[in-house]
Order: structure tokens, then sequence, then C-alpha cells
């Protein structure tokens, strides 16, 4: 017995089309997880009256769903199919009506992936602004429903909130940065504990931002960076952000101490963007040559992909460095590296120059194969425009990635999957209940989008008190 949904109007009489349908987003051919949200779609042309689809699997189960401009897949009838077809396909019939009639379109496969998605995703919304921000928060999503919360929001405080980060998707080990009159680094641990830490000291650049934790929950990697913005007056890249000066520290949670290298703190190098190998003992890391005082070329500032040895017992580092990526020799740039929990990748942004990537329509992902040490650019995800942060969820098999490619405006969270060997699956918008009126009506961005494995406890509320308290926590330095 088939699933059915409500239908509104019966298809009778299309006109059987050759090709296949254009529908916004773009679910053509793309592999999901087994517990993602219905796929609504609308037609992509916006003259179509109604839009009907029908979702079939190969034991003659069917889901169906007519719209005037969407398609409203039920939530329950969706997720049982999907539970039914774990690495199989389904096939999916548009059909449109519009002035002159119905028009059935060939059908196109959507493939079931065995493998699940984390529980949600956790982001900040902004809108595209270059200098002043309003409103703005973090929040999460349910990536099986279509549920967003507030996590804590700045209408609460005076400031900014950025720099968002988690220990594998473990919503309960949280670094939080603010910016504004109450500035602070937040800190949430298993306990519920918020603290907040004033994480300038009298031997670094500045504020520890860009935040990276071990594996072990018992470090964080920082980097400090002095940064300036300047805009072009003709160029498709509108706005640079880049380093006047940046180094890195790892801060030991334990021992409350920023520990310090020479060897990442150079003067004649910009360090930023660390991050820690799967197994805890390395740090990779993005390094450029600084500009000379008294220099601007900013498009000739090239950061190369880099590793440090770390001691997660001793909380050493190593005595050399190691260049992973030359991207310079390519003329290119590395930035947001992001290895994959179970140490088989490293996934990071390739552009023309710097590392404020998010406004470079060049930018594209590259999937690097940490077992050979070869590249390869993750051609099924990229498009034509930017693709930037991105990450990787619990079990290494999908990605969520930065992407302008709707509009070349706004970011918008996409998702693919990345199998055990490194094949890459077509990426796919995020879903939402009605996407066209969803996305037309949201004008923000979304920003950092990192996923968690579970819905979060942080409480907003205590949080805010915490951060218009005026009382710090001042961060230990010891040397390496």
């Amino acid at each position: 017995m088939g699933l059915m949904g409500c239908t509104t109007e019966t298809v009778d009489g299309a006109k059987q089309e050759k090709g296949l349908p254009q529908i916004y987003p773009d679910y053509l051919g793309v592999t999901i997880p087994v517990n993602i949200a219905p796929l609504n779609f609308c037609m992509a042309d916006e003259r179509a009256l109604l839009v009907d689809a029908v979702v079939t699997d190969r034991h003659g189960n069917n889901l169906h769903s007519q719209g005037e401009e969407s398609t409203d897949f039920d939530l329950d009838d969706w997720r049982q199919l999907l539970g039914q077809n774990g690495g199989d396909s389904l096939s999916v019939t548009v059909s449109a009506k519009y002035d002159d009639g119905w028009h059935t379109y060939r059908p196109f496969s959507i493939y079931v992936s065995p493998d699940s998605i984390d529980y949600g995703i956790c982001y900040r919304l902004i809108a595209p602004g270059h200098e002043v921000w309003s409103k703005m928060g973090i929040y999460q999503r349910d990536l099986s429903s279509f549920e967003e919360r507030a996590l804590i929001e700045n209408t609460q405080f005076e400031g900014c909130v950025n720099c968002h980060s988690f220990n594998r998707g473990n919503p309960d080990n949280m670094s939080l940065h603010i910016r504004g009159p109450h500035g602070a680094t937040l800190l949430s641990k298993d306990d519920g504990t918020i603290t907040a830490y004033d994480t300038k000291t009298d031997q670094t650049l500045g504020l520890c931002v860009y935040p990276y934790w071990h594996p072990s929950g018992r470090y964080i990697a920082y980097s400090t960076n002095v940064t300036k913005q300047t805009f072009h007056s003709a160029h498709q890249n509108r706005i640079e952000v880049f380093d006047d000066a940046s180094d890195l520290q790892v801060y030991d949670i334990e021992k409350n101490e920023l520990i310090l290298s020479p060897l990442l703190k150079q003067e004649t190098v910009y360090e930023t963007y660390p991050v820690f190998s799967a197994d805890g003992r390395s740090l990779y890391f993005c390094a450029a040559r600084a500009l000379p005082e008294g220099e601007h070329q900013l498009d000739s500032i090239r950061y190369n992909l880099c590793r440090i040895d770390f001691d997660p017992a001793t909380g050493n580092f190593g005595d050399s460095i190691d260049v992973i990526v030359d991207a310079v020799a390519q003329c290119k740039s590395v930035s947001f590296p992001r290895p994959s929990y179970d140490g088989r990748f490293l996934c990071y942004t390739l552009s023309d120059y710097g590392q404020f990537s998010i406004w470079h329509h060049e930018a594209d992902l590259y999937l690097l194969d940490l077992s050979t040490g070869e590249s390869r650019p993750m051609a099924e995800a990229n498009s034509e425009d930017t693709e930037s942060f991105h990450n990787w969820s619990s079990n290494s098999r999908w990605m969520v990635l930065s992407s302008r490619r709707d509009d070349g405006l706004y970011t918008r969270p996409y998702f693919c999957h990345v199998d055990a060997k490194g094949t890459v699956g077509k990426a796919f918008m995020l879903p939402q209940e009605n996407p066209r009126r969803f996305y037309r009506e949201r004008f923000l961005s979304y920003n950092v989008p990192d996923f968690i494995i579970a819905s979060s406890r942080f409480d907003g509320h205590k949080a805010s008190r915490v951060i218009n308290d005026e009382s710090r926590t001042n961060f230990g330095v010891r040397g390496n």
C-alpha cells in the first residue's frame, strides 16, 4: 500500500516532456541521508500554477505531494519512505500545471544513503553587510525536520556573536566569541558552566579567535589576528579582509594557560586557521609570507597549508613545520582547513589569494587524501560561485559547506556525501518547507555552519547574564 498525501487536482492529459524538470532547489540526482528532512521544491521558472510530485521506491511504495508554490511532503510519511530505502534509490516524477495544462517530466533519481547525518547544524545568521551589524545570533536547526531555534541573540546584550566552535559536534563543549562593549570568549562545558574569559595577554597580539577543539576536549587551538578591511573600486571580489599580523596558540583548559611556540608567532609569517588532526597529534594551519612594511599588494598574499607536531600528553609542539599543500607554487591560497574525524581526508578552500575567501567568487573546495598527499577539486560539490567555510559530520560521511551559488550574495548551507574512498556526491541545499518563499524572505547569510550531534542545552539567558557581568577570567601563558 502506498504512502499518499493530499491531492488537490488530478494530473490529467499531461504533455509528456522528454527533459528533466527544472526545480528549485536542484535535487536532481543527489545523495541524501536516510534521516534528512523532506526535500520540498518549487518549479524554477515560477510560471507554474501547481507543482505535483510522486516519489516511488522499487517496492511500489509512493509518496505524493501537490501545491501551488511548493511540494509539501508529509514529515512522517517521508521518514517512513526513507527509512525503508536506505542504500537504495527513489524515483521522482514531477508534473507542473501551466496556462496550457499539465506537463509531466522525465523522472529523476535520489539515492538514500544508509549513512545518517548528525542531529543538526549550528550557524550564525547575519546580514551580508560590511562594517555594521544589527540583530544577529547563533541558531541551531534540526536536520530531520524544519525546526530552528536561537541559542543566543545579541538582543540580550550589546555586541556581536561570532567564532562558535564545538568539540566534534558536541554542543555541550562550545567556544563562543563576543565582540563589543562586553567582549569575551565564552566556554560552555559538559556540566553546564559558562565562563567568560579575557583572552588578550601581554605576550599575544590580541583576542583569541578561529577556535578548534582537540579531540580530547582538553585543548583549543586559536589564532590571534590583527585584521584590516578594504574595498575594491572595480573588482568582482568587492571586499577584502586581510591579516596585518597573526599568530597561533593552544589553550590548555585544565591549566588555564595559553601554550605558545616561537615557530607559530613569527613576525615574518601570517599564521591562521589552526585545526587539530583526527588523532590530536598534529596541528594544521595556514601560513603566508608577511607583507614587508609599507607594501599593500593584497593579491600577493597567499597561504600554504602547513603542519606541526603536537604532543597531547605534554602540550609541547614539534621543532619543525611541514608544508602539506604548496598553494603558493600554484599562485593560489589555502583557507579553512578541516580534517575528517576518521583521519582519512582534509578539506580546504582554494582561492586566488588571501585567507578570507567568503567574498571570493573563484573559491572552491578541495579534498586532500591524507594517506597519499594528493589533492583534487571537489567538482561534484563546487559551483561557479563561492564555496568557503565547511565542516564534517561526526561520522565523516557528510559535509556541510557554505556557498553563494544561489544568488551570488547570500551564503547558504549545502550538504554533500563523501564515501570512504573519497567519492563526493552532488551538493544539495538545506531543505525548507517552502524553499523559494523562505529564502526570499530571509535576507540573512548562514555564517560558519557546523554539525551538532544533539540538540544544544546552551542556556542563552544564563550566557547573557555572564556576558553583561563585567568580571572576566584571564588566561595564563607558558612558552614551549
